[in-house]
């Protein structure tokens, strides 16, 4: 169904497509471990029955109306404790690819949620391998909504839903790619402080109050930005303090 993109130098150059599996993302770490699998190659499917989300949530998506993929990237250039730039880049690509189709704010929820609206239009999770002090491979994976317009839950909403109008998911498939493939090359030349600021500037809630819940505590804070690290940094009426991924959750 989907063919080879003309305007990437290596990402969907090696291009797996199944009608139908668990997770592309399952599929492409299975595939990274084979010295065959290039850097760039992407899986993608039609269904993806058991798509994974984060802090283990399920990605709901209809069969043949969205884009899910996975990309195996190298990004042995990269120190482990730099890890979340995999995140940063990841979102500001598809943010890329967003603003050029609408004219509603797009912003990144931390870690790595897109929102349009207010609401989620497309979910990143990405799994890296790390051997040693070495950063050896990387599985990206994508989920955006594009022509499905009804969704369970009311957080969520497609490009279909935003513009009123149909897109290919092919023609979708090949922007999306070139605009990754520009970040990542932006980050392995080291472009990471323009990367970072980019990525804080468009982030969701940044320096307003917000209500959120970390274990079985809910508190109001302001979120100041990311750490070294990634982790999300938030001033409470304790001070500032600071939460990986699976350790803090928005309250609505």
């Amino acid at each position: 169904m989907y063919k080879i993109p003309a305007n990437t130098l290596f990402l969907g150059k090696q291009l797996v497509f199944v009608p139908e599996c668990h997770s592309t993302n399952t599929l492409a770490l299975q595939l990274s471990q084979n010295t065959s699998t290039l850097e760039g190659a992407v899986i993608i499917t039609n269904n993806q029955t058991a798509g994974r989300g984060q802090r283990g949530n399920s990605w709901e998506a209809a069969p043949g109306m969205n884009l899910t993929f996975s990309v195996v990237l190298r990004p042995g250039f990269l120190a482990p404790k730099d890890q979340f730039y995999l995140n940063i880049i990841t979102s500001l690509a598809v943010r890329d690819y967003l603003i050029g189709k609408t004219n509603e704010p797009v912003v990144i929820k931390w870690p790595n949620d897109i929102l349009v609206q207010k609401k989620k239009i497309c979910g990143i999770l990405i799994e890296n391998q790390i051997q040693g002090s070495s950063l050896v491979s990387a599985v990206v994976g994508i989920g955006l909504n594009v022509n499905q317009t009804n969704f369970q839950k009311d957080t969520a909403t497609s490009l279909k839903l935003v513009t009123n109008t149909e897109a290919s998911l092919e023609s979708a498939l090949h922007e999306l790619l070139h605009f990754l493939e520009t970040r990542y090359l932006q980050l392995r030349q080291q472009n990471t402080s323009a990367l970072r600021e980019e990525y804080l500037s468009n982030l969701y809630c940044r320096n307003e109050q917000h209500e959120f819940s970390s274990g079985d505590t809910t508190f109001m804070g302001t979120i100041q930005g990311i750490d070294e690290t990634g982790r999300l940094v938030v001033d409470t009426v304790q001070g500032l303090k600071y939460f990986g991924i699976k350790e803090i959750i928005f309250v609505r």
